[in-house]
């Protein structure tokens, strides 16, 4: 783990990031702030060309995205031109589809298509698929979770995870176990700290919360993870001041683990 495999969500400063002059700005703050990447989320319908031309201005490298399931389905080669235009390698999809959630057969079927798509993604394109978490994933069907059902029954070449730690810490999964059971097959990870704030679960800073991110950090990088992102669905302060100290804390434990 190095800084310049830090990257940001943009999904946390979706808020100002919906035309192209907020981006713009967003983009030289996440920059000022000391982030050299980000993830491509959340953000309003700009030109894919001004988005390069903007985190290119303010020293960003776009490192991973998320993209609508449909799009891959039904725009593939659209697609993949633009992350080749962004030279971004890793095409994410923020979550399962609705309709696949509620059995075995629907995150079986979905494992099944999601591999033939991520097989076209890096066959054609030199991409690669990339599947992000929430707690749902977790649930027991039957005896077996969703997340098991991805991890197993998908193809390990082409389909690959973005485990999102504090959706896992939510549903009940140790988030050093499951990095640890993706090892090979997850090349970016969501960094998030989950806090009781009156005595409800609440989005947090990086060691704002009560998660061991001193352990989960180092089952990352024993795992090879490549980007560190960090993300915030809701912030109790500034969105802006919360990824600062969130990149601090993350500047921290580097420095703690180099001495």
């Amino acid at each position: 783990m190095q800084h310049s495999n830090i990257a940001v969500q943009m999904y946390t400063l979706r808020d100002f990031s919906q035309t192209p002059e907020e981006l713009r700005t967003t983009f030289q703050k996440v920059a000022a702030i000391g982030y050299t990447a980000a993830q491509v989320s959340g953000i309003g319908p700009i030109d894919p060309v001004l988005v390069k031309e903007y985190a290119d201005e303010s020293g960003l490298k776009i490192c991973a995205t998320h993209v609508p399931w449909n799009r891959l389905e039904n725009d593939l080669d659209a697609q993949a031109r633009q992350h080749q235009l962004w030279d971004c390698k890793y095409v994410g999809i923020g979550g399962l589809p609705d309709e696949y959630r509620t059995s075995q057969q629907g995150f079986r079927t979905f494992a099944k298509q999601a591999s033939e798509i991520a097989y076209r993604l890096k066959e054609q394109y030199g991409l690669q698929f990339i599947y992000h978490n929430h707690d749902f994933e977790f649930e027991r069907l039957d005896g077996v979770t969703g997340m098991d059902i991805l991890l197993n029954e998908s193809n390990p070449e082409t389909f690959g995870f973005e485990l999102d730690l504090y959706w896992a810490q939510s549903g009940g999964a140790d988030p050093i176990e499951w990095t640890r059971k993706l090892e090979g097959r997850m090349q970016v990870v969501h960094l998030k700290d989950m806090a009781i704030v009156n005595r409800r679960q609440s989005f947090a800073e990086l060691g704002e919360g009560n998660m061991n991110y001193k352990g989960i950090l180092d089952a990352c990088r024993e795992t090879g993870v490549e980007w560190y992102v960090v993300e915030q669905d809701v912030c109790l302060r500034d969105p802006f001041e919360s990824v600062s100290i969130s990149l601090d804390y993350l500047r921290r434990y580097i420095q703690e683990s180099t001495k």
